[in-house]
């Protein structure tokens, strides 16, 4: 059984997607109001927040950034009527895990959300094969998903965690923006290699001592990315 928390305004799709995913084997709670539902996502444990985007109170960008300074990680499929690309992009490097456009049809949504899920597993079921990872000041703990510098704690969003660890899990090995993209936020998201910039971007500036010469994410010009394997 996993829980799930919709937030959403709409009464008549919030009862829908109520409807498919208790198909699932899930255990459903719907709010319907953005400060309600980020007070719910903070006291109570999810496997999974379906969270929209225009909402009373406060709106779905900003309770995915509370959520992820919160440090929690629970994935966020992020619903909206908006169509245009800036919307999904902010959705994206707000820490959102997926993102569906309305009008979306129900079959789409169970399978995004199945998605997920499998995600979530796998990386639940490589965790118990995995050791910490450290490299100079750095150490990452892959079961707890933190980060230390210099034995200070780190604070990371879930998907800049998840870039860092596969990076560092394969050390020397090269991935272009398309492959990060891929392997990170999952196929639907071709196009979007600016997105993986911007992440690659802040995750220097809370691990470098100067991003302009980096230690740990060197960049392999003209190709992509890699972690130093020297």
């Amino acid at each position: 059984m996993k829980n799930v928390l919709i937030i959403e305004d709409d009464k008549e799709i919030s009862d829908l997607l109520e409807l498919h995913l208790k198909d699932l084997n899930c255990e459903i709670q719907k709010c319907y109001d953005g400060s309600f539902g980020l007070k719910t996502a903070k006291t109570e444990q999810f496997n999974l927040i379906v969270l929209d985007i225009m909402l009373p109170g406060i709106d779905g960008f900003e309770i995915c950034k509370e959520l992820r300074k919160a440090e929690i990680n629970t994935p966020i499929l992020m619903l909206t009527s908006k169509s245009e690309e800036t919307d999904k992009v902010l959705g994206l490097e707000f820490g959102a895990d997926d993102y569906l456009t309305k009008p979306f049809s129900i079959r789409e949504f169970i399978a995004r959300v199945k998605a997920i899920f499998r995600r979530v597993e796998t990386l639940s079921s490589e965790k118990k094969e995995v050791k910490d990872i450290k490299y100079k000041d750095l150490v990452i703990d892959v079961t707890n998903r933190k980060i230390l510098l210099k034995n200070d704690r780190i604070y990371l969003t879930p998907k800049e965690f998840d870039l860092l660890y596969l990076m560092a899990s394969h050390p020397g090995r090269t991935y272009t923006r398309e492959n990060l993209l891929n392997i990170i936020w999952g196929t639907q998201y071709s196009g979007y290699d600016h997105t993986v910039n911007s992440h690659i971007n802040r995750l220097r500036t809370k691990i470098e001592d100067d991003v302009s010469n980096p230690k740990y994410i060197l960049t392999s010009w003209g190709v992509g990315y890699r972690f130093n394997d020297e």
